[in-house]
């Protein structure tokens, strides 16, 4: 375990202020920058008075606010399913990436749209929330066989081999399929260019409530992170803990991956860098998380719309981010425990 953090929950609270700013920034360069400049100006004025004949309108309102609010609730969601994924396992290498929870979402959306005919964000985000679930369970059965019990390695290369499995079935199903490939091309590499505003408002009220449970059972994870058996002396429950968690990571992840597609390492640096500003308290962890994750999202996204004269997908960007800092941890002679 680190050692407890001496900082003042009145003085966390303040350090989310600069967050909230910097944030604020990544999302209003996120409306302003596009293969079309906006000016903060014509953003605000369409905003506020939309006008259907005018292209620049339909730019902002079509591509722009859509996008955008699929950076906050994507981001948000990614961050805290990070960091729900690493206290439920105390593993500090957890991420919907890494052990494969966004590979288990994305085949089940693929399953979906290549065998049931579906195409609305609202149709197949159940089979995303299915397959999120089913995949957490499973890498976390893996993680905790064996006589290494929890054991972060083992559950990194369950979770990495899992997730190879899914993604080469998911790539397998795509392959086959013509149309589905055509149209999950840029989705399936994880962007936030491909869905429209109605299709980011029905995903999140799921998200939202993800979010709500996280930060309610953040105090039973704080007691989980003492040791199985001291939580039970303590009164808790870990099984329910687990269990509820698991149903917080399905909607999470889950639904992040029904809309923007398999976006890696987001959940693994925002929970480290909020570790590393507030130390092992969940609670302020996941309220970092939500702010620290869009953040890192919405400047990536800025990146890979300027980087090329086309655009590069979010999800490529955030690998070439997210790798270095997975390498660097491994690296690491002693990783801390969460």
């Amino acid at each position: 375990m680190q050692p407890p953090v001496t900082t003042a929950p009145t003085l966390r609270g303040v350090g989310l202020i600069p967050l909230a700013a910097l944030c604020l920034a990544a999302l209003t360069l996120s409306m302003l920058v596009g293969s079309r400049g906006v000016s903060p100006a014509e953003i605000t004025q369409f905003l506020f008075a939309p006008d259907p004949a005018d292209p620049l309108s339909n730019v902002v309102w079509q591509s722009r606010v859509p996008r955008t609010l699929l950076v906050l609730l994507a981001g948000a969601a990614l961050g805290v399913a990070g960091a729900l994924m690493q206290a439920v396992t105390r593993n500090p290498l957890a991420d919907p990436g890494i052990l494969g929870v966004n590979a288990g979402a994305s085949l089940a959306v693929v399953f979906g749209l290549a065998f049931l005919g579906l195409t609305d964000v609202a149709d197949y985000m159940w089979w995303s929330f299915a397959g999120a679930l089913i995949t957490s369970v499973l890498v976390f059965a893996i993680g905790n066989s064996g006589p290494v019990r929890s054991s972060p390695v083992r559950m990194t290369l369950a979770g990495v081999a899992l997730g190879a499995v899914l993604s080469g079935f998911a790539s397998a199903v795509l392959l086959s399929n013509s149309d589905v490939l055509r149209r999950m091309r840029g989705w399936s590499a994880g962007t936030t260019a491909s869905q429209s505003l109605d299709a980011v408002l029905s995903i999140a009220p799921f998200i939202v409530i993800g979010l709500v449970i996280a930060l309610l059972s953040s105090r039973s994870l704080d007691v989980l992170a003492l040791g199985e058996a001291s939580a039970i002396a303590m009164g808790a429950k870990p099984q329910r803990i687990r269990l509820i968690s698991l149903v917080s990571i399905a909607l999470l992840a889950g639904g992040a991956t029904a809309v923007a597609g398999p976006i890696g390492f987001i959940g693994l640096m925002a929970p480290h860098l909020a570790r590393m500003l507030v130390g092992p308290h969940q609670g302020w962890i996941m309220a970092y998380s939500i702010v620290l994750a869009p953040t890192v999202l919405g400047f990536a996204d800025v990146l890979g719309r300027v980087l090329v004269a086309g655009e590069v997908p979010v999800g490529v960007v955030t690998a070439f981010i997210g790798a270095p800092v997975l390498i660097a941890m491994v690296r690491r002679a002693r990783v801390p425990e969460v």
